[in-house]
């Protein structure tokens, strides 16, 4: 048998395949028979390593599937969005975005490695519910939380996956947050989509921000908020907040409040720990802001320190009054921890309001209790079901000018 030598260039191949041409009838059991198979396989092996064999194109895999299935280009609309857009993917005009790729990979079984063209590739569970089409993604460009382009639609993946990215990566996509809870104080019309997009827009900013201290859980405590319900009497009192919670590592976001959201602030737990307040300020007013923020503060204090799983509480407080006595404890908790730290329940008992709502008792109470009249007024308002009544004193219109352009 001659010699055989490892097939390293082309030309060795050249060699290599003239020779097996001459071998190529050789008897079984011969000395040339075996150089014909030892050289068939390093012909092979070459070719397999200078050429390999790669995965079919997305489009020949759905189109060999359609086959299998007796398809038509119809069913696949649920997958890929339009008869448009199945026409213009399986012409190659259109590519196949994440969300079509993870579409065709659950309904039709292609594997993520042929629809991604990455060997091993599979799709990332954190965002393996999400739609990015059903985001309100206008708003959000209007708003500046996406870059706003002429066809957002068609960007929606790219949008989105941007956006989680700033909030913390997947860990912020599949948060207990978006986990549908009936006992949490969250308008039932919704829009989940919009809240996530709120919440994650929250948590971008709050990391682009994040606060020089280090948070320590059991900072806030009741003393904690009483010191921060004083700076309510002072002059531009909710400016001041930021400062006083970034020096004990709580982060405060004001993110305007997207169409559907139903919403008036969250307390959320970043992965980290730390710990961000978000404000809407859909009610621009005094004391629904010193309520709102000290609400959420509570949820921190009571529910989020506890390392229990609870990450989030976002709140509609508009649902306060209705909400039936089953209603989640945890709220009942962060509303009475809010009371108490805005207006101690002593000084409240003593001043016996109610009895007199007017604007002299309100100026009274507020004094003893070192806090802005609008927090008076507020209490007085909810607890007489009397929204009309001391409207001079809620602070209407003089919070939102505090955060713009801060």
């Amino acid at each position: 048998m001659a010699v055989i030598k490892p097939i390293r260039t082309d030309k060795d191949l050249e060699r290599a395949l003239e020779r097996i041409d001459r071998i190529f009838d050789a008897e079984e059991g011969t000395p040339e028979s075996d150089e014909l198979d030892v050289l068939a396989v390093l012909v092979e092996h070459y070719e397999d390593e200078r050429d390999p064999i790669g995965f079919p194109t997305p489009v020949a895999a759905i189109e060999f599937r359609m086959e299998q299935a007796g398809l038509t280009n119809r069913d696949l609309i649920p997958f890929l969005g339009s008869r448009s857009r199945v026409s213009e993917v399986l012409s190659g005009k259109r590519a196949i975005t994440m969300s079509m790729a993870r579409a065709l990979h659950r309904h039709l079984g292609i594997p993520a490695e042929v629809l991604l063209q990455e060997p091993g590739a599979r799709f990332d569970p954190a965002y393996e519910d999400l739609e990015p089409e059903r985001f309100p993604l206008k708003a959000m460009a209007k708003a500046g939380w996406i870059p706003s382009l002429p066809d957002l639609k068609d960007h929606a993946e790219e949008l989105i996956r941007g956006l989680i990215e700033r909030a913390g990566g997947p860990q912020a996509a599949v948060a207990p947050l978006y986990r549908k809870n009936d006992h949490r104080r969250m308008n039932a019309k919704t829009d989940d989509y919009a809240l996530r997009a709120w919440c994650w827009q929250v948590m971008a900013t709050a990391q682009e921000n994040p606060p020089a201290a280090v948070y320590r859980p059991g900072t806030v405590r009741p003393e904690f908020l009483r010191a921060l319900a004083s700076l309510s009497a002072s002059r531009r009192g909710p400016r001041r907040v930021r400062d006083f919670l970034a020096e004990s590592g709580i982060g405060f976001e004001f993110v305007t409040h997207l169409p559907r959201t139903h919403l008036d602030g969250a307390a959320i737990r970043l992965h980290d720990g730390r710990p961000v307040i978000g404000l809407t300020l859909r009610y621009d007013r005094l004391d629904n802001f010193w309520y709102t923020l000290m609400h959420e503060l509570a949820h921190v204090s009571l529910h989020l320190d506890n390392g229990g799983e609870d990450t989030a509480f976002v709140d509609d407080h508009s649902l306060r009054d209705l909400e039936p006595t089953s209603g989640d404890p945890r709220e009942s908790q962060a509303d009475r921890m809010a009371e108490d730290a805005l207006i101690p329940p002593g000084i409240w008992k003593d001043g016996a309001i109610l009895d007199r709502p007017n604007a002299m008792a309100v100026l009274d109470l507020a004094s003893e209790a070192e806090v802005h009249p609008a927090i008076v007024a507020g209490r007085v308002r909810h607890r007489l079901g009397n929204y009309r009544l001391l409207s001079q004193f809620v602070g209407t219109g003089q919070v939102r000018r505090e955060f713009v352009g801060s």
